[in-house]
């Protein structure tokens, strides 16, 4: 756990529970335990509400991130968070770490389980292990009743495929930084899955994604930054954070012929729906 996160516990304790209303963001997807906050993240966060950025929630990619997330939402009201093992980290993961999974998804303010997934782009966890620990976790969240934050990376059939497997297990979902196009999603949403769309949405060769944004029903629609990665353009490149959340909303209103107000308060709400509903 960054050390700043632990300094700044005391003093933060109390903050009352977030009320996220129409026209307010909700960012659906960040890492505010990495090290690129390290310098401003006391000052980030505590100004966040002001931006017009009602919620976040932090995303647990190993048990040590996943315990850091915990800590930050205990500090902030407006931040909730999520407990998982990342493909990545899917060799590294300890024989036991549902047990430990389980044991943090316990906190009133976790919320999903997740990052899990696939990640076939990078393969820095070998391809059989990263199907074997995101089976094991998507039988832990059909035990817990939690949904699930997916990550999907070059490895949509497998994906969709082992989902179906465990389809009578699901309570939810979101495919996160969704990067696929129509049939994807279709599929995504034929599990009952919510698609969230990040900074990649402003990319000028996001045709295909544009094409599943449009797509997507009102009532699936999430939005996530995944900060400090994915800066929209026009700050493609450096680091991101939820302030930059209206600029996806804005080119998502722009693909779907709405307002960008009409996106904060669906998002919102399926948000809300997905993640905050008792």
């Amino acid at each position: 756990m960054p050390e700043g996160i632990e300094l700044l516990a005391a003093s933060n304790a109390n903050v009352p529970q977030a009320n996220v209303s129409p026209g307010v963001l909700f960012d659906t997807h960040a890492h505010y335990d990495d090290g690129a906050f390290d310098n401003d993240r006391d000052e980030l966060l505590a100004r966040l509400p002001a931006c017009g950025i009602g919620c976040v929630i932090n995303i647990g990619y190993d048990i040590a991130s996943s315990e850091a997330g915990r800590c930050l939402a205990g500090m902030y009201g407006h931040i909730w968070f999520t407990a998982g093992i990342h493909p990545h980290n899917a060799a590294g993961a300890p024989e036991n770490f549902e047990t430990r999974l389980s044991a943090i998804l316990t906190d009133e303010k976790a919320v999903a389980l997740g990052e899990i997934g696939l990640d076939y782009y990078y393969d820095h966890s070998p391809r059989a292990r990263q199907r074997e620990v995101f089976a094991r976790q998507l039988v832990l969240a059909g035990e817990r009743g939690a949904p699930v934050v997916i990550h999907d990376r070059d490895a949509h059939d497998d994906i969709i495929d082992i989902l179906h497997a465990h389809r009578g297990l699901l309570n939810g979902g979101v495919m996160h930084c969704f990067s696929g196009g129509r049939e994807l999603a279709a599929k995504a949403l034929d599990l009952g899955l919510y698609i969230a769309f990040g900074g990649a949405l402003t990319f000028k060769n996001a045709h295909e994604l544009a094409g599943a944004a449009a797509f997507t029903p009102r009532d699936r629609l999430l939005l996530e930054t995944d900060c400090p990665y994915l800066s929209p353009v026009p700050y493609r490149g450096r680091r991101n954070d939820s302030t930059r959340l209206g600029i996806i909303a804005d080119r998502l209103a722009r693909i779907r012929g709405v307002s960008v107000a009409d996106i904060a308060e669906a998002t919102a709400e399926n948000a809300k729906m997905l993640f905050l509903s008792p």
